[in-house]
């Protein structure tokens, strides 16, 4: 098979996709079709994984009481957040909408399976960790795709992990990576929210090569 040549129009778009990729915290509440959904799940799918071990675990969370459970583990853990901060500091925090838990239409929490028996163990026994990477590359094909349909995903990470394993009654050894809210986005930008309140800035000393 003759792998595909991508046009500079194709290329041009990519970067676009990249650029427009955000972290959504304001939501339109209308559903997204369920067609769509299973999509970019498949689409997320695609991603690499250490020994095509696949280690990924997409969970729908739809149950109101679990839904409730975890707006309460990240009101808690916000709390606790706001206290480490001081002065400006604080006051800027507090401003800040860090999850879009109220909105989304839906709530997909994200675990790695970290000893996957797919993939008979290949390339993990010097970097364990490479099965959690793996998941994160997921996550990532999932944003993208989710952004190119016009689908907004935003990373609450702001939860106590094994209380959300907990509460989601997830495998002993599944690791809890990511909860993601996910629907069409009240708003878009092409540069990150936080930048745009100004919490901070990118830096332009991090796209230059490290040379050794």
């Amino acid at each position: 098979m003759t792998a595909p040549l991508f046009s500079p129009s194709f290329r041009a778009s990519l970067d676009q996709l990249f650029t427009w990729r955000r972290d959504v915290r304001h939501f339109r509440t209308e559903p997204v079709p369920e067609a769509l959904l299973l999509r970019l799940l498949e689409t997320a799918c695609l991603a690499p994984s250490v020994g095509l071990s696949e280690p990924w675990r997409f969970v729908r969370v739809d149950s109101p009481v679990r839904r409730t459970a975890i707006r309460e583990n990240f009101s808690r853990c916000n709390a606790e957040a706001l206290t480490g901060h001081s002065g400006d500091n604080a006051q800027r925090y507090a401003t800040l909408k860090l999850a879009g838990l109220d909105d989304a239409p839906h709530q997909i929490a994200v675990f790695c399976d970290t000893n996957p028996a797919q993939g008979r163990g290949l390339g993990r026994g010097t970097m364990p960790e490479t099965t959690v990477w793996s998941a994160v590359m997921a996550i990532h094909t999932f944003w993208l795709a989710a952004t190119a349909e016009g689908v907004g995903l935003g990373w609450v990470s702001i939860l106590d992990p094994a209380e959300a394993s907990r509460t989601l009654c997830m495998p002993p050894d599944w690791q809890f990576l990511a909860y993601l809210c996910v629907g069409y986005p009240a708003e878009q930008a092409d540069t990150p929210e936080l930048e745009r309140r100004g919490w901070e800035q990118r830096n332009p000393a991090r796209r230059q090569w490290i040379n050794r």
